[in-house]
């Protein structure tokens, strides 16, 4: 009954407005052959709306698990395997936490919430069939649910990440990006490269959109569940984000006393509440259990122990407006109008890769910076003892404190989840003109790989730019060969040998018909690529492109080659086994040869190993969103999800863009009129019962 009634006032709200006018736009949904939605609407309500109702259409089941889980009760919902989870959103206080975002946010924000959850709740009504029994429990949504669920993502799934142990066990999560500048491209338009890194499931999968409002024309992609876009493009600029090198969230270890914590020397109390979580038993019924809850200076109490607790303190928490940021990005039209939105400082994590149709480029390592009263990055980068007052910060720096780089000389930007400073190479930026704090100095292979590519290309075509994107090789592969080969050829190993000569023919790639990158990949492995002590000549600041470099040990480096071939040849019968006969993409029933491995290596293409079996290891994550954009007269544009837009059980669309992925191949994206009537598989309009198919 509640849905109903809710549907009813939605359908009256969004119905009133004067169908007289016939020079009104009809609100539609034009479903192309990918699955993705491209919404034309009035006004921002009906864009939201329309944008809930399409989420629900590809995700319906992920977002009630989303949600409920992130409301704190999905012990609740679904039993004991949720309670820690549920433990950790009430830890850090989350549901008081909406409370107060909900009375202090923006009343546009507002606007745009109820909209967006009010078409979810409209498209469940409308289509129970499309909800697993399980999780009809979680309905109706609400817009505090949706402010939990992006809580729970920003704060333990990226700002304290690392803190909280949650991102330990994926390899490589970051992105990739690039901004092309007019004096490097070959067609004289700047370019963007979007592509973010993360893994193939739950909160991390991405939802593809394009949205028409009032003649403004935006595309890109947002996490499930979340409105708008976060990375994206329009018909004048566009923007991406990567993983930065940010320490925005700091844990305390802290000594106990008396059933207090050590401050200065001093006792101090705890504040202390409770919450009850119920849990589902396997009975069906419900059992509750009480938490403690414990609060210090420094933040909630994370862990406990009989001689301390661990406090985690965070910024961004009095950051309400952060989805109105990313509105007011995508709705720019000069960098000015740009970057006043940056300005807002309201989206606490993430570089931002801008580019733009009159050819401004610009990178920015954008988040919320603690000021802190001393300190270099390697005091921070750690747990820290809590006896010091002066240890907990209360303020973050202005936006014009931060690192960033506009229009630089060479004509391009690279991020590959290296620090600001070797955004451009030579380098733009000096590390000591920021305080010691603001981000560590080093240069993995997959940045130095990102920039080689660049500086060997002056004049950058669209297709090269799509290339270089794809690439599979291994900068690691170039740097070492060399020295290793030298290193056989000293020796007396037979089997070193014929490894060498199976890795003298490899074509240096990991795509899914290299023969020698298996064995490469395992020596590799074996060697330890990023331990200093393996190199001559060991990385540096002064060359951060081109070190490391030169074995250290060669000896060692030869009997570990050995090692490798004898595993290679015993498991697969032969050194040169095909990398894509290993190496295997496995999602919703397809079973594809992958390409790719994690960037440790260098290799620019990222799809990282989720998990393996006795004779195969599988994807798990890695390029998820790419899109490459050039801002010409007309935008042209190329994109890919790799799983799909939809996770659905029953759509077409889940896993359907894989085979492209398992290829190396993109696809257009459909951003003008006429390319989107050209490939629409459906259309639905706005009715008094939310969308319908139109006749």
């Amino acid at each position: 009954m509640k849905i109903n009634l809710l549907l009813t006032l939605v359908s009256v709200s969004f119905l009133s407005f004067s169908c007289a006018q016939s020079e009104r736009i009809e609100t539609q949904i034009a479903w192309d052959t990918w699955g993705v939605p491209h919404i034309t609407a009035n006004t921002t309500e009906e864009l939201f709306f329309a944008q809930g109702w399409a989420q629900m259409h590809n995700h319906a089941n992920l977002i009630l698990e989303l949600y409920g889980s992130s409301r704190g009760r999905g012990a609740e919902y679904w039993g004991q395997e949720k309670f820690e989870n549920d433990m950790l959103i009430h830890t850090l206080g989350f549901s008081e936490l909406a409370d107060d975002w909900a009375q202090k946010q923006d009343p546009e924000i507002k606007t745009i919430y109820t909209a967006f959850i009010e078409g979810m709740n409209a498209y469940a009504a409308a289509h129970p069939e499309a909800v697993d029994e399980k999780n009809k429990v979680v309905l109706p949504l609400t817009t505090k649910d949706m402010i939990m669920h992006s809580m729970y993502v920003i704060f333990t799934r990226f700002i304290a990440g690392n803190d909280l142990g949650r991102v330990q066990q994926w390899p490589d999560m970051g992105s990739n990006t690039y901004a092309i500048a007019p004096k490097r491209s070959a067609s004289r338009s700047a370019m963007l490269v979007q592509n973010p890194h993360l893994p193939w499931w739950q909160e991390f999968l991405f939802f593809e959109s394009h949205l028409r409002l009032n003649g403004k024309n935006m595309y890109g992609t947002t996490l499930v569940g979340f409105p708008g876009i976060a990375i994206g493009f329009n018909e004048n600029l566009g923007w991406s984000h990567t993983d930065n090198t940010i320490d925005n969230a700091d844990t305390y270890a802290l000594e106990l006393k008396d059933g207090g914590y050590v401050l200065d020397g001093e006792r101090k109390e705890f504040t202390t509440s409770s919450k009850i979580i119920k849990i589902k038993q396997e009975d069906g019924t419900i059992k509750e259990q009480e938490i403690p809850l414990m609060k210090t200076v420094h933040g909630p109490v994370v862990k406990r122990t009989d001689e301390m607790v661990l406090a985690l303190r965070m910024v961004g928490l009095d950051r309400p407006n952060m989805f109105l940021q990313w509105w007011r990005m995508i709705n720019s039209t000069t960098f000015d109008e740009f970057e006043d939105a940056l300005k807002m400082a309201q989206i606490p994590f993430w570089n931002v890769m801008y580019a733009d149709k009159q050819g401004e480029i610009f990178y920015l390592f954008n988040g919320l910076v603690p000021k802190r009263s001393s300190g270099n990055w390697a005091y921070w980068n750690r747990v820290i003892p809590g006896g010091k007052s002066a240890d907990v910060w209360t303020a973050v720096h202005d936006y014009a404190d931060l690192p960033k780089v506009k229009n630089p000389e060479g004509g391009w930007l690279q991020n590959a989840n290296d620090p600001p400073w070797t955004s451009t190479i030579p380098m733009t930026l000096n590390p000591e003109d920021y305080p010691s704090y603001m981000a560590p100095q080093y240069m993995p292979f997959r940045p130095q790989r990102a920039a080689r590519m660049l500086i060997e290309d002056e004049s950058i075509t669209f297709d090269e730019l799509v290339d270089y994107k794809l690439s599979t090789r291994l900068e690691f592969a170039d740097r070492i060969l060399d020295d290793l080969f030298a290193a056989i050829d000293a020796s007396d190993s037979e089997k070193a040998k014929q490894a060498k000569m199976v890795l003298e023919s490899w074509d240096r790639e990991a795509d899914a018909d290299s023969k020698g990158m298996l064995l490469f990949y395992n020596w590799a492995n074996k060697f330890n690529v990023w331990n200093n002590s393996n190199y001559v000549e060991q990385w540096s600041m002064e060359k951060p492109n081109t070190t490391p470099d030169g074995l250290a040990n060669p000896e060692l480096a030869v009997r570990l080659l050995e090692q490798a071939a004898v595993e290679i040849e015993t498991k697969f019968g032969s050194l040169d086994y095909p990398w894509g006969d290993y190496y295997r993409i496995n999602y919703n029933g397809k079973n594809l040869p992958a390409n790719g491995i994690d960037g440790e290596m260098g290799v620019f293409r990222v799809a990282w190993p989720g998990g393996a079996d006795e004779n195969n290891m599988y994807v798990g994550g890695g390029d998820s969103w790419v899109g490459i954009i050039e801002f010409g007269e007309e935008v042209n544009a190329k994109v890919l999800l790799s799983y799909g837009n939809a996770t659905q059980k029953d759509s077409p669309h889940n896993g359907d863009q894989l085979e492209l992925f398992s290829k190396k191949e993109l696809r257009d994206a459909w951003f003008t009129k006429a390319e989107v009537e050209s490939n629409t598989a459906k259309i639905e309009v706005l009715t008094e019962n939310g969308f319908r198919a139109k006749e």
